[in-house]
């Protein structure tokens, strides 16, 4: 099957953010006298979607400071914490790659919206994809939605979804595309076996399952 579209995801799978991630929610944790998360194999285990039963299993306390509270002052930490980040070497390439195969690409994230194009911006990466889909609010809830708006708008499209969690292969079957997991970004490889037949562990390899 020759796709014709490429949905990526961002946080995990383009911008190699997880440390970034770990340090903006333990100076959370930290504030509240709960323990954080010693590794990034530990945040692996336990991070998942949707966001807010991630931070109960951290032991956030939403009866006594709600969701909405937290999200914003999460957000915060981690634009500052998110400067030092990279994206993973391999990136460029396989875009450039898809894009001389005259595959279209998209990047769809739980990031809201203005705050992924920035992002994408400052890594010099926004004029190299066709579209950018992100939410509405900061609160990181799903990408289905969004999903399925694009792809009701979208004609004999064939897309595979490049991803790094469980979410991104619930949002890939909510179209039915296909899905392959990378497994250096949010969640660790045994989590993402459980779900998906195709788990890589750099871009290299998912290119093979591509083209």
């Amino acid at each position: 099957m020759r796709y014709t579209h490429i949905i990526w995801d961002f946080n995990g799978t383009i911008l190699d953010d997880v440390e970034t991630g770990i340090k903006s929610v333990n100076k959370l944790l930290s504030d509240r006298n709960l323990p954080v998360i010693p590794s990034v194999e530990s945040y692996r285990k336990v991070f998942g979607f949707p966001i807010i039963d991630y931070y109960r299993k951290l032991g956030f306390d939403f009866d006594k400071e709600p969701y909405e509270v937290i999200a914003p002052l999460w957000v915060n930490e981690y634009l500052e914490n998110v400067k030092s980040a990279k994206v993973f070497p391999d990136v460029k390439r396989t875009i450039d790659l898809f894009a001389s195969r005259g595959m279209v690409q998209i990047v769809l994230s739980a990031t809201e919206r203005e705050m992924l194009i920035k992002q994408l911006n400052d890594l010099g990466l926004a004029d190299r994809f066709d579209d950018v889909l992100g939410l509405d609010n900061i609160h990181a809830e799903s990408k289905v939605a969004l999903a399925k708006e694009w792809f009701s708008n979208v004609k004999n499209a064939v897309p595979v979804m490049i991803g790094d969690t469980t979410h991104d292969v619930q949002t890939a079957d909510a179209i039915g595309a296909d899905c392959i997991l990378v497994a250096r970004g949010h969640q660790s490889y045994e989590t993402l076996k459980e779900c998906c037949d195709k788990v890589v562990m750099d871009l290299d390899e998912a290119v093979k399952l591509i083209i």
